[in-house]
């Protein structure tokens, strides 16, 4: 039996629940593309899975290994494939989780070709942020020029995008950020950027008719009064929103989908510079599992990316 690297969990919990780790290594079936990974995404679902936080939405045969996103080469295709072959350069979502492994087998519907102009660092950072910020922008309905918006946690790379698009769209774009994140985000357009810390949005704030929370806990709680009479709170980090959603409020549960026609035309604009893409930190295998837990304690502009070659 053929063993390759991976990082798993066993159980819930802290820091170390996430370990270095060997298991057997995975063959492609019908449907599937067995992809080399070159570079996976890091993203805030890690440790909230490791430490067991959204286990209800997102249930887990343990032990599991994390990750969600990557960017690498078609190893072999499975029985039926006929999109991918040996050797084609491939980025994209799982669909689930398992990216945190030497060779992941994937959908082969979840792929989408890698750019010529993008490594697989660059690559590996786009599946999930593009997509999942341009889907839950658009959740509750079409975005119009002038609409009043606040992104929570912008900085972050859902975030990061979904400030680019709303500014593109014509959309008047407030958002809240960590103080030496504030003009990071402003230079992605932002009209207004509020440290949380030192000044509480919900103090200055009303008529929003959108709020996009990439936060969640007590974030969440606060943004119900910033909204309009007609205002809806898109959030991606409380599963419970619903039954925390007061009377006469609006407030929708997002999860991404994978869509590789529409990451294939986001990651066209990285190449072209019409979208940023913050790369802000590349790290080895080694240190995934310090650096999920440094994306808990920590407040990080851009996206995390895993160097496989590292």
């Amino acid at each position: 039996m053929t063993m390759q690297r991976a990082v798993l969990i066993r159980h819930y919990g802290g820091a170390h629940a996430a370990e270095l780790a060997e298991v057997a290594a995975p063959s492609a079936g019908p449907g599937q593309v067995l992809v080399r990974v070159g570079a996976a995404g890091m993203n805030a679902i890690d440790w909230k899975v490791r430490e067991g936080r959204v286990r209800d939405a997102f249930p887990l045969q343990l032990p599991a290994v994390l990750g969600i996103e990557l960017a690498g080469v078609v190893e072999a295709v499975g029985p039926g494939v006929s999109r991918w072959r040996v050797g084609d350069r491939v980025m994209g979502p799982l669909g689930g989780f398992g990216a945190y492994a030497d060779a992941v087998v994937v959908n082969e519907s979840h792929l989408s070709r890698t750019p010529e102009a993008l490594n697989d660092v660059q690559a590996a950072a786009l599946p999930v942020a593009t997509v999942a910020a341009w889907q839950s922008l658009h959740h509750a309905g079409p975005i119009r020029a002038g609409q009043r918006i606040l992104i929570h946690g912008a900085a972050g790379a859902l975030g990061g995008y979904a400030v680019q698009y709303a500014k593109q769209a014509g959309a008047e774009v407030v958002a809240t950020a960590a103080a030496a994140h504030v003009d990071y985000v402003r230079s992605l357009g932002a009209d207004r950027v509020i440290d949380d810390r030192a000044q509480r949005f919900e103090d200055t704030l009303r008529d929003i008719q959108l709020v996009l929370d990439y936060v969640g806990g007590e974030v969440l709680d606060r943004s119900w009064p910033v909204l309009s009479d007609t205002g809806v709170i898109v959030g991606t980090s409380s599963p419970e929103i619903l039954a925390r959603t007061p009377a006469g409020r609006r407030g929708l549960w997002f999860m991404h989908q994978p869509d590789p026609a529409l990451l294939e035309r986001l990651a066209a604009r990285v190449v072209d510079g019409s979208l940023q893409s913050n790369v802000s930190e590349v790290v080895g295998f080694q240190d995934i599992p310090a650096a999920i837990e440094r994306k808990r304690v920590g407040s990080h502009a851009g996206k995390t990316v895993v160097d496989f070659s590292r």
